[in-house]
């Protein structure tokens, strides 16, 4: 961990610490699959990490970036990777597509128009396809930590469902995942005020509350966590 700075270094730092967390990872990549179809597209694939995971399920895969110079980052890492289409994109837009699904994990609370991008994922969705959704939850743990690195809200299962209501997809399922994980990052970032990045904590988080985490969460749903998981879908 370290200091909160507030600049676009910040962003940086978080995601590659992030990227170091590879069993979390994995859990989020797992609860997405069943419902991504044979030719999902990711909205804001940042480093690629969860693009590379992914399409090792599926025959065709599109990532894609906004800020332009993580675009490019992301084109050069993904360039050996045939099956995976990179491509700019920014929500929300009118594009309309045929894609099986659409999944987004930790983007929707950075734009301010959320309903407008959740209608507009929707759009590049075929009919009955699936909107995937992983956002940051509870706005008491709103932190410097979240304002540096750009986040507009925390969000509860009411408020994210509400927002994809209103963008006019049916809420298939939905619940708090990484319970453990909301104390601790309550803890580090707004108690202690300190930046998730890799180091030590990172990586006994990962190496030993993660897994008993996922394995209690398999047999009952917590009533709070550090991420809101969400599944919807497109009007038939």
């Amino acid at each position: 961990m370290a200091e909160i700075t507030g600049d676009q270094r910040v962003q940086s730092e978080v995601l590659e610490g992030l990227a170091t967390a590879v069993n979390h990872r994995r859990w989020f990549v797992e609860l997405a699959v069943p419902y991504l179809g044979d030719n999902p597209i990711e909205i804001g694939s940042g480093l690629g990490d969860y693009a590379l995971e992914w399409s090792e399920s599926f025959p065709r895969f599109t990532a894609t970036e906004a800020d332009p110079d993580r675009l490019v980052a992301l084109k050069e890492r993904l360039a050996d990777r045939p099956s995976i289409e990179v491509r700019q994109m920014l929500l929300p837009n009118p594009e309309h597509g045929d894609y099986s699904a659409a999944v987004s994990y930790n983007v929707l609370e950075h734009i301010e128009d959320h309903v407008g991008a959740l209608r507009s994922m929707g759009q590049l969705v075929r009919p009955g396809g699936a909107v995937v959704i992983i956002v940051p939850a509870f706005q008491f743990a709103m932190s410097p930590a979240d304002i540096a690195t750009g986040h507009v809200r925390r969000y509860t299962k009411k408020t994210l469902a509400a927002a994809m209501t209103e963008a006019g997809l049916r809420v298939e399922k939905i619940h708090y995942a990484n319970a453990l994980g909301l104390i601790g990052y309550f803890m580090a970032t707004k108690v202690f005020r300190l930046m998730p990045k890799e180091g030590p904590m990172v990586k006994v988080y990962d190496t030993l509350v993660l897994p008993a985490t996922k394995a209690a969460e398999q047999l009952v749903r917590p009533p709070f966590g550090q991420s809101v998981f969400a599944v919807a879908r497109t009007p038939s």
